[in-house]
């Protein structure tokens, strides 16, 4: 059985304001979904991403893009 305990924290967030947050289009989260590089719930047709999967994987792009011109990595 599932525990719904660790769903009552969950947040998820629109494919919209994914994209709005990650400052790319729509059509990019959809892709990052189907490669399954963004993990994500499907309600009937539409898709929700939850809250921390999209501040993990922008965390891991930042650090896989290394430091930023005029900025040194700590």
């Amino acid at each position: 059985m599932i525990e719904l305990q660790k769903f009552e924290d969950a947040h998820y967030l629109t494919v919209a304001e994914v994209a709005a947050a990650m400052r790319v289009s729509r059509m990019t989260v959809y892709r990052l979904v189907h490669a399954g590089e963004l993990p994500a719930v499907r309600f009937g047709r539409s898709y929700r991403v939850p809250e921390r999967a999209v501040e993990e994987y922008l965390i891991a792009e930042e650090h896989a893009a290394g430091p930023v011109h005029g900025r040194m990595a700590i």
